[in-house]
């Protein structure tokens, strides 16, 4: 889908203030309340907007370690039954198919060093994994971030 600036400062601003209401947003942006509705409706039909639910943090959550590991899987029983198995697991917060030397890239959370153990086991404990290699983050450099992709594709369009 292509997105001009009006629709880029629309996702802009209910980002930044989620709570601001479409009235609101439509006096900032100086455009009219049914304009930004209609937006709003549009991006969120198209699937550039999956939803306005809040932005949870892991680690205020108590779940500082956060770690990646990549999954080699048995050949020939398919990825989703061991998504469907990984799904299971609430600290795995993002999963992959992937290409190169692995099958699946997953990124987990954990309460501690130790409790990441605990993950490890239990992402492991599927009988279609045969191999994994977790690598620990140390610290975040960028975190998830959109804004900058809306922007240059609101630029591009």
């Amino acid at each position: 889908m292509r997105i001009d600036s009006l629709d880029a400062g629309i996702v802009a601003l209910f980002a930044a203030e989620p709570r601001i209401g479409v009235l609101e947003a439509s006096r900032r942006l100086g455009v009219a309340r049914g304009t930004v509705q209609a937006r709003l409706d549009r991006l969120e039909r198209a699937g550039v907007v999956r939803g306005w639910g809040p932005e949870v943090d892991a680690e205020a959550l108590g779940y500082p370690v956060t770690a990646f590991i990549t999954l080699e899987i048995r050949q020939g029983e398919g990825h989703d039954p061991v998504g469907d198995h990984l799904a299971s697991v609430p600290e795995v917060i993002e999963a992959h198919t992937i290409t190169g030397p692995g099958d699946l890239w997953c990124r987990v959370v954990a309460r501690s060093n130790t409790d990441l153990q605990r993950v490890l086991d239990t992402v492991v404990s599927y009988p279609g994994i045969e191999r994994s290699a977790t690598v620990i983050s140390l610290t975040s450099q960028i975190q998830h971030r959109m804004l900058p992709l809306v922007a240059e594709a609101a630029h591009d369009g």
